[in-house]
């Protein structure tokens, strides 16, 4: 089965579900990044093509999560989220643009 997600900036395919039985049944995964204290936690990850990031603001001020040209955030506020499926292999470096010294990195394989 094949999803698709229509954004107003452009077409975004999630295909985790079809890659995922192509792929021998792996299933893609969900990861989890705290916002807290002005800090990505963790700030480095490795995936896989298909999975899926939720950020989670725990600081009591705004923040985004944004990677240039691939995913922008609104601003959350306490216990906000945001969450972004890498459905393309490759490095993904990210910041707040609120706070802009709060930065992590993402490898996609």
């Amino acid at each position: 089965m094949i999803s698709a997600t229509f954004r107003k900036q452009g077409v975004h395919i999630a295909i985790a579900a079809a890659l995922s039985l192509y792929l021998g049944g792996a299933h893609a995964a969900e990861t989890k990044v705290t916002i807290d204290n002005f800090t990505f936690t963790p700030a480095q990850l490795n995936l896989k093509v298909g999975d899926t990031v939720t950020w989670t603001n725990h600081d009591d001020i705004p923040h985004t999560v944004v990677s240039a040209g691939k995913f922008r955030s609104k601003a959350m506020d306490t216990d906000g989220t945001f969450s972004f499926t890498f459905t393309a292999a490759g490095d993904y470096q990210y910041f707040c643009s609120l706070h802009p010294h709060m930065t992590g990195t993402i490898k996609v394989e």
